[in-house]
């Protein structure tokens, strides 16, 4: 809730100008504050109407600017919104001056209504509310404006714009952009567009958790566009057509920046420390970059040669990879701080945690840790030969990697076991059902509380039946063990995948870093710096084992302010970042809108592999988008950049 003296956000029509304080009624939206510290927050204007917290707000000066965000705005594509807020902004901005007539309302109106139904996308079907509402719930101030002569105060204004699919992206990535060059079949545009956001757009495109795609207003009329896999289809483009594309770089600053960790986090963070024209070193343990991307993402998900392709082309920026250097032991973090300018640490979250079950500390052979066992498998290995049954513990997207991975390494009787039901579980629907597809055994409502071994090695696991409780602080119902209910399975190879912990035995007491109690960096969730000035960190180190896409995300906006520290400038959140944090509070996606567009043209899912065939191979199990439906694909997005400004 908000307190506000008139709102008229998503047409719920709250008037307190007239009312005591203690009378007022609470706006229902939420509204931050403060923009940044000190800036108090006393309007706003967006595609959904306005909020006015302060009398002092001169309304035909915010509405003048918004016309004019408005119509900068406007991609011209289309004659209603090219010419209309054109129009509308002359005619606001000449009223704001003191030169307005009355005659200029009645035409505002008209026009505004015009622009509005005519234009083909969000930014005149959006823009227009806000305008209209004012009109017609502000009339006197205009009038004032008019017949005075008044000019209008000094208030600052600023906007930005948004989606609701860009503001669901971690990366804050142009959606509605690189999905209108595909449509317009400009795809190494299209790709550019994504490059400036995310360094892995073939990865992405395989393995993202598409959080954009819950966000998409097309899924209020028919489905969502498949976002994800247009990312990729551009990136395949490139490919295909054996095409290089080249990223510019700034002037070389000197400034060098130590990086824990290639895998998703720091790859992401070299990458954009290179553009900023600084000198990013990686130290990575393994022989190969990609942290858990390549060692826990299966080849049948994300072909190796198309992460290794994506870290070549950060490479090409200049960026230094040097492999099989453990931190720690090859070299000491405080020598690694005495050589660099500052430091950003991404290791991932590749330990295993415990079950707490009877036995899985006794080092039987055929107990794996399921992080352990994919990246055995990863590296050509299997595990463990002698194993044909194995049962998984776990509901994540590891723990169905696990089950399907098995079956390609030729495991025949493959279990997945999970202690709530199919609807809590965290993995992508997606995989699950591809599991399924493939054969494997799920058990759901039962936790193994003792592993069974013979002669030091696995030969099965004694499960308990559960019952979903009250819900836990992630908002899942809790299991509860039934008594009496316990069961045995028979297995000869059990993986546990129920969560990942973070390494952090490469720092030491007189390092001075701080640990959070759950084993993880802290560090400020603003700024990214850790408790040692100069020493930055993100990634799953930070938040826990976490999706690939939030990771590349974290290390972009880590790089921002690493940046910010190596130019000893204030390190603080960007502008671009306030207004995401403002717009995601606000909330930029109604899945309970009315669109008016008749709908029925649902999204196509990529041919992929015959179950029976793909569940033996580690061959890539989808194929891509063909051209012609991927350009018809991306012709389903709607376009629905909002435009909202602040009064501070």
């Amino acid at each position: 809730m908000t307190e506000a003296i008139f709102s008229s956000w998503q047409n719920d029509i709250i008037d307190n100008r007239t009312s005591a304080t203690e009378a007022r009624s609470p706006v229902n939206a939420k509204l931050l504050e403060e923009f940044s510290p000190g800036e108090r927050i006393k309007a706003f204007i967006g595609w959904d109407g306005i909020i006015v917290r302060d009398d002092s707000v001169d309304i035909v000066g915010m509405v003048a600017s918004y016309a004019e965000a408005v119509q900068n705005e406007s991609c011209g594509k289309c004659f209603p919104c090219r010419v209309g807020t054109r129009i509308i902004s002359d005619l606001l901005a000449k009223i704001a001056s003191g030169n307005g007539t009355k005659e200029d309302i009645p035409k505002i109106k008209k026009i505004a209504s015009s622009v509005s139904e005519g234009s083909k996308c969000s930014i005149g079907q959006t823009g227009m509310i806000p305008i209209l509402h004012a009109l017609e719930y502000f009339p006197k101030a205009f009038e004032d404006a008019i017949s005075n002569r008044k000019t209008v105060n000094g208030n600052k204004y600023r906007y930005a714009v948004t989606a609701p699919c860009m503001s669901a992206c971690p990366s804050s990535l142009d959606i509605p952009r690189y999905l209108e060059e595909i449509r317009e079949q400009r795809f190494t545009q299209s790709l550019e567009t994504i490059r400036k956001s995310i360094c892995f757009p073939g990865t992405l495109g395989r393995v993202c958790v598409r959080p954009c795609e819950s966000n998409c207003r097309r899924a209020n009329i028919d489905e969502s566009v498949s976002i994800k896999y247009l990312k990729r289809f551009v990136a395949d483009y490139e490919i295909e057509k054996n095409k290089h594309q080249s990223i510019p770089t700034a002037k070389k600053t000197g400034k060098r920046v130590a990086i824990i960790g290639a895998g998703p986090a720091g790859i992401s963070c070299a990458y954009y420390l290179a553009q900023m024209g600084h000198k990013a070193i990686i130290f990575e343990r393994h022989p190969e970059p990609g942290g858990m991307a390549a060692m826990g993402i299966p080849d049948y998900r994300l072909p190796r040669a198309i992460l290794r392709r994506e870290v070549e082309l950060v490479r090409e920026l200049g960026v230094e990879i040097r492999y099989g250097v453990e931190v720690g032991k090859d070299i000491t973090f405080s020598e690694i701080r005495g050589d660099h300018d500052a430091v950003f640490i991404g290791v991932g979250a590749q330990g295993s945690s415990p079950m707490g079950a009877q036995g899985e500390d006794q080092n039987y052979r055929g107990f794996i840790p399921g992080v352990k066992y994919l990246l055995e498998i990863n590296q050509g290995r299997d595990p463990y030969p002698e194993g044909k049954k194995v049962v998984v513990v776990g509901g994540g997207n590891v723990a169905i990697d696990c089950v399907r991975c098995s079956f390609r390494i030729g495991k025949p009787d493959v279990n997945l076991v999970y202690r709530r039901t199919k609807k809590e579980m965290p993995a992508d629907p997606v995989e699950i059902k591809d599991a399924e597809d493939e054969g494997v055994k799920f058990h759901y409502l039962c936790n193994p509380t003792k592993i069974i071994a013979k002669d030091g090695k696995v030969v099965g696991v004694e499960l308990i039946r559960m019952e979903l409780g009250e819900p836990d602080k992630s908002g899942r119902r809790s299991p509860v063990p039934i008594k009496g209910s316990e069961f045995v399975i028979d297995a000869d190879i059990v993986i546990p995948a129920i969560g990942q912990r973070i390494d952090v035995s490469f720092i030491t007491s007189a390092d001075g870093i701080e640990i959070t109690k759950r084993g993880a960096f802290a560090s400020d969730p603003e700024t990214f710096e850790t408790s040692q000035p100069g020493v930055f960190s993100a990634g799953d180190c930070v938040t826990g084992p976490d999706v690939l896409v939030r990771a590349t995300g974290s290390g972009k906006k880590a790089a921002e302010r690493i940046n910010q520290y190596l130019n000893r400038n204030k390190i603080e959140p960007s502008m671009e970042e306030r207004f995401r944090t403002l717009f995601s509070t606000l909330g930029v996606y109604n899945k309970n809108e009315t669109i008016g567009i008749v709908g029925g043209l649902k999204k196509p899912h990529l041919p992929m592999l015959d179950p029976v065939t793909r569940k033996w191979t580690f061959d890539e199990v989808e194929e891509g988008f063909t051209t012609d439906a991927a350009i018809k694909e991306a012709a389903r997005c709607l376009r629905c950049y909002r435009i909202g400004m602040i009064a501070l």
